[in-house]
C-alpha cells in the first residue's frame, strides 16, 4: 500500500560500480578509528569533526576517498517518506555551498 521507489536499489547499484572500478582507495585518515597508540601517532582520527556538536549537525569533513569526492549515489524520489530525505539532502547541499 506504500508508494514504491527503486532509489535505494539504484544507489546500491551505482556504489557497486564504483567499488569495482576504484578498488583499494584509502579511507580518509580523519574517519579512521585510532584505537591504539601507534594508530593515533600515525594520525588516525586526527581532525575528526563530530557533527552532533555543530549547530547545523553538518561538518565539512571529507568522508570519501579523494577520487570519489563529489560522487552521489542516492537520489530520493518525492514518493512516500523519501521526500523527507530529499529535503534534508537539499539542506545539506545548500549548507556546503554557503560554508565552503
Amino acid at each position: 500500500m506504500a508508494p514504491k521507489s527503486n532509489a535505494v536499489y539504484m544507489a546500491a547499484r551505482n556504489v557497486v560500480e564504483d567499488v569495482k572500478n576504484t578498488l583499494n582507495q584509502s579511507v580518509p585518515m580523519q574517519i579512521r578509528n585510532g584505537v591504539t597508540k601507534l594508530m593515533k601517532e600515525e594520525g588516525y582520527g586526527k581532525g575528526y569533526q563530530y557533527a552532533h556538536d555543530s549547530k547545523d549537525k553538518i561538518t565539512d569533513m571529507q568522508t570519501m576517498p579523494d577520487n570519489l569526492v563529489g560522487h552521489e549515489y542516492y537520489y530520493p524520489t518525492e514518493q512516500g517518506h523519501e521526500i523527507r530525505f530529499k529535503k534534508r539532502l537539499e539542506q545539506i547541499k545548500q549548507w556546503h555551498e554557503e560554508y565552503e
